[in-house]
């Protein structure tokens, strides 16, 4: 039977433990050494959204990333909350490129910025995929077809030459034959191959340490933390952890998201790349994690330290705002 990961994460109701939370995380350099774990590195895991910027390595080397700024960037690394900057900059880069909302393939969803969503009912309008939290990747995907001269219809299927590309180039940067990996469908409907944590966190440390990639790879690489650390909140919103602490920290973290209590981030300046999973998905669980790890890892300076308490805040409030609880530290979580 495969050992139960390490009790991560425990959430206080009053004076007595309401929730637990067992998981992993690994924190790896772009050599793939491992400088620190804590559980299971090397069950594969779906990063689901997490590994969005290894995604968009792709969108920069196939060419189509030269006709994009920072926003088209850091959209097409976003797992946004369909703000109007969100949809508007999505609507704008589907039109340019001689397309319209009916060209992705990710399917409709509701905005998840309350008030974005409060707005859009008021105008009696309906969602569309432009409101999907994926947009922003599938029109790179997109992109990448047209730039390359591929059909742009069925992009999000396995064997299209789009994610044909996606998936090899996130093998490389893991250090893997992705093709061998276990695969699903993600939420947005593109194919996910699972991967172990340390993998995962070998990729993102490739984004904070490049110098070990080819001379256009590392290139692609700098484009892609240039554009989010200058766009953090085109990459989640103003509601999202990742884009608040990438915003706070200013280039010294760069944090991703994803389902299922999937984290990932990026510290260029130590050139490391942390990937974790919470087991049971809770996000609230891997959102305290990411920020404990980062304060134990000893990267980041007295500010930026504060800056993240300010982010990530391990209180529980009820309705009325009052605190009735705690996040703290499991009692597996060493040190």
């Amino acid at each position: 039977m495969t050992p139960a990961n390490p009790l991560l994460v425990e959430v206080m109701r009053g004076s007595l433990v309401e929730s637990r939370h067992r998981g992993a995380i690994a924190v790896v350099d772009a050599a793939g050494k491992v400088v620190r774990a804590w559980g299971d590195i090397e069950r594969p895991i779906y990063p689901r959204s997490a590994n969005k910027p290894l995604q968009a390595i792709a969108l920069v080397e196939s060419g189509a990333g030269a006709d994009c700024g920072d926003v088209e960037i850091a959209l097409a690394c976003a797992s946004h909350h369909a703000e109007p900057r969100h949809v508007g900059a999505v609507a704008a880069w589907l039109d340019r490129l001689g397309l319209s909302h009916a060209d992705l393939e990710c399917g409709v969803q509701t905005p998840t910025h309350p008030p974005s969503l409060e707005a859009l009912i008021r105008a009696g309008a309906a969602p569309s995929a432009l409101h999907n939290n994926c947009s922003g990747k599938h029109t790179a995907m997109l992109a990448t077809a047209l730039a390359c001269g591929e059909p742009t219809h069925g992009y999000i299927a396995y064997d299209h030459p789009v994610q044909r590309r996606v998936i090899r180039t996130l093998g490389e940067l893991y250090g893997l034959d992705a093709g061998r990996l276990p695969w699903g469908i993600d939420g947005c409907g593109i194919p996910t191959v699972a991967v172990p944590l340390a993998a995962l966190a070998r990729g993102m440390a490739q984004l904070a340490d490049p110098s070990l990639l080819s001379a256009e790879r590392a290139a692609a690489a700098r484009r892609i933390t240039a554009a989010i650390t200058a766009q953090p909140m085109m990459i989640g919103g103003a509601e999202s952890i990742a884009s608040r602490l990438t915003e706070a920290l200013a280039g010294a973290v760069i944090a991703k998201s994803g389902a299922e209590g999937v984290f990932t981030a990026v510290l260029p300046t130590a050139g490391w790349g942390i990937a974790l999973k919470i087991d049971d998905g809770a996000g609230r669980a891997a959102e305290f994690a990411l920020a404990a790890v980062l304060e134990r890892l000893g990267a980041l300076d007295d500010g930026e330290l504060a800056r993240l308490r300010r982010v990530v805040v391990p209180e529980l409030h009820n309705r009325a705002g009052r605190v009735i609880g705690a996040l703290r530290p499991g009692v597996d979580f060493a040190p």
